[in-house]
């Protein structure tokens, strides 16, 4: 393995270069100046190997997820990704040719994105292999919708699909053996390569016709649950209406039992929101014309917390609403 400066300058110093401000790496911070009338999005989020993701993964795939669960958090609030700071600590088994495909990886999604690395740290420990990734992104000020604006009466709405990410991580510890191999590509590729909504993001937060919105990390319902307590409403969460895959769709025509787990495993990464019922066939629209689904999935009342029901209305009990570290 290279020194630290080495490496720095090999690997890292290329994808600063798009980052004026970030003088190429050579000085211990970055400036950059966002536009007149907006403000600044950050998120950060830590990922340990065997925790986040699974230690053989493929580098260049843990350093795209990496990237990619933050710019959800910019999804959420409708910002535009901007850049990111990055601190790795290196565990022992990694190598130069690790490296080398982990910066791959974040390059080819600071193209997809239009960012850039701006600057942050390298270090060594004796494991677990740790990275964190602070993501910046930019919203008119004022605009970004919190989670604490939901209201009775508002609908409940989704993007995209729910559980494939708990799924896809099943797949690759050896579940589901019998599946369509299509059907396990797809929910792999689910969980190793997230798609943050950013163009829905941004246009929901323009339509200034939603009031609560977050991403879907820790799994629906519990974070369904983190909007309701924010707002202090409650909230009815129709399970039947919860738009799956045709993989996961798969599974449940199979085996109903795994429904929780799409429920509550997380790892989805798509925009939760509520928004007035008069206002949902516009979002609708927005979202159509951006080909993204966008699914109508429950309603918000006076109370507090989150009930699952049934098709028939009946409530459903789940040991557990989503993803804890503690």
């Amino acid at each position: 393995m290279l020194g630290e400066f080495d490496l720095i300058a090999r690997y890292f110093k290329p994808l600063a270069a798009r980052m004026a401000g970030a003088v190429g790496l050579e000085d211990d911070t970055c400036t950059w100046r966002p536009g007149a009338g907006e403000e600044l999005v950050l998120t950060a989020d830590a990922l340990v190997a065997g925790i986040h993701f699974l230690p053989d993964d493929p580098a260049d795939l843990i350093a795209r997820k990496m990237l990619r669960v933050n710019l959800s958090d910019l999804a959420a609030k409708g910002a535009k990704p901007v850049g990111y700071l990055m601190t790795t600590a290196f565990s022992p088994d990694i190598d130069e040719a690790w490296v080398a495909q982990f910066c791959q990886g974040l390059a080819a999604d600071q193209d997809e994105f239009g960012i850039g690395l701006m600057g942050g740290d390298t270090v060594a420990t004796p494991g677990p292999l740790s990275l964190s990734l602070t993501a910046i992104g930019t919203v008119p000020v004022g605009r970004a919708p919190r989670r604490n604006g939901a209201k009775p009466g508002d609908i409940v709405l989704v993007s995209g699909s729910i559980g494939d990410g708990a799924l896809g991580l099943k797949v690759l510890r050896h579940d589901f053996l019998g599946l369509e191999e299509s059907h396990r590509r797809f929910l792999s590729n689910r969980y190793h390569l997230p798609q943050p909504r950013v163009d829905l993001g941004r246009a929901l937060m323009e339509s200034g016709k939603v009031h609560a919105m977050m991403d879907v990390s820790d799994g629906l319902v519990a974070d369904l649950t983190h909007i309701t307590d924010a707002s202090k409403v409650a909230a009815t969460l129709r399970a039947s209406a919860v738009p799956v895959s045709e993989a996961a769709a798969a599974i449940l025509a199979d085996d109903m039992g795994w429904l929780p787990l799409i429920l509550t495993g997380g790892d989805d990464y798509e925009l939760l929101l509520t928004a007035s019922a008069a206002d949902v066939p516009d979002l609708l629209g927005i979202a159509a014309e951006l080909d993204m689904p966008l699914t109508a999935i429950g309603e918000i009342a006076a109370g507090k917390g989150v009930t699952v029901v049934d098709r028939d209305g009946a409530a459903l009990e789940l040991a557990q609403k989503g993803f804890r570290h503690f």
